[in-house]
């Protein structure tokens, strides 16, 4: 365990969760239980709800509440529940923080104000202070999002450095889905002691060697033995290759089969027998044709 990040309480491998639907597109609550359940099972210390895999701001804040609720219920025993909570408005992430937090959610990942792509360092710092003041208790976390090609808004290092200065034992780092290599290491480096999370499977083996302290992938709903087994092969020093080698050959399958919910909800049901859960407008989901391609292509 040479990084320092390795040793935050976040560190670990978890799953950007799909959200369960029912045939009318409503949030299936009762599903929960299977899926944190199946997670948990193939190796996952927790699960992100709620973020770009899960759809997450396709829910209003009163559906929002009501998944969180019901995967607090449904969550298996020493397994961590993290909740995607960013919207554009102070106010409404602050309202869905402090649900989260009253469930016993270890943290939340969230993503910056999306819609106001002008917004200076400043105000950016100021944001993300009130949300954290007004609704993150001590003994739990806010991890921000950096996911800059789809919120259109970055996070800077030399911002989340003066939220870790500021707020030591609340903020945690970052979920940084780049896919960029020497943007987890800049990060990692730039914030010893935080949790700098990778959000591409690729990148879990020379994430970590670059000081990530795990990662929060949407493959993990497929593969996360493999994501554990490189992860623990890093903190004991064993060959992880064989297993990172399966994860760069199943991420590009489904990066080449987008959008990934759609995909991931296909293979959960094609492989593993979950019921097969629609995503939401103005997502499509996978018609049988692609369904069997998708399965096709890792055979």
């Amino acid at each position: 365990m040479s990084s320092p990040n390795l040793s935050h309480s976040l560190s670990g491998v978890y799953t950007a969760a799909v959200t369960p639907l029912t045939a009318a597109g409503a949030p299936d609550l009762a599903a929960w239980q299977s899926l944190l359940g199946f997670f948990a099972q193939r190796g996952a210390h927790g699960a992100l709800l709620l973020g770009t895999t899960g759809e997450g701001t396709s829910f209003s804040a009163a559906e929002r509440i009501d998944i969180f609720k019901a995967a607090a219920a449904a969550r298996p025993e020493e397994f961590r529940l993290l909740a995607g909570t960013g919207t554009p408005s102070l106010t409404e992430t602050i309202a869905l923080n402090q649900a989260v937090y009253e469930l016993g959610f270890e943290a939340t990942v969230v993503l910056p104000p999306f819609f106001v792509r002008n917004a200076s360092e400043d105000g950016l710092f100021d944001w993300y202070s009130q949300v954290i003041e007004r609704s993150v208790p001590e003994g739990r976390w806010l991890l921000g999002y950096h996911i800059p090609a789809v919120s259109g808004v970055p996070l800077p290092l030399s911002l989340l450095q003066r939220l870790h200065a500021t707020y030591p034992t609340r903020f945690a780092g970052l979920k940084d889905s780049t896919g960029d290599l020497a943007s987890a290491a800049m990060y990692a480096e730039g914030l010893p002691g935080c949790a700098v999370l990778v959000g591409n499977d690729k990148l879990m083996t020379s994430g970590m060697q670059a000081g990530a302290a795990g990662a929060i992938t949407a493959l993990a709903n497929l593969r996360c033995a493999e994501l554990r087994a490189v992860y623990e092969g890093f903190l004991w020093d064993t060959d992880g290759s064989t297993h990172q080698a399966t994860l760069d050959a199943a991420r590009a399958a489904m990066d080449a089969m987008p959008p990934a919910p759609a995909y991931l909800k296909a293979m959960l049901h094609a492989q593993h027998g979950l019921p097969l859960w629609p995503v939401r407008s103005p997502l499509q989901d996978f018609s049988p044709e692609e369904a069997e391609q998708a399965v096709a292509a890792l055979s």
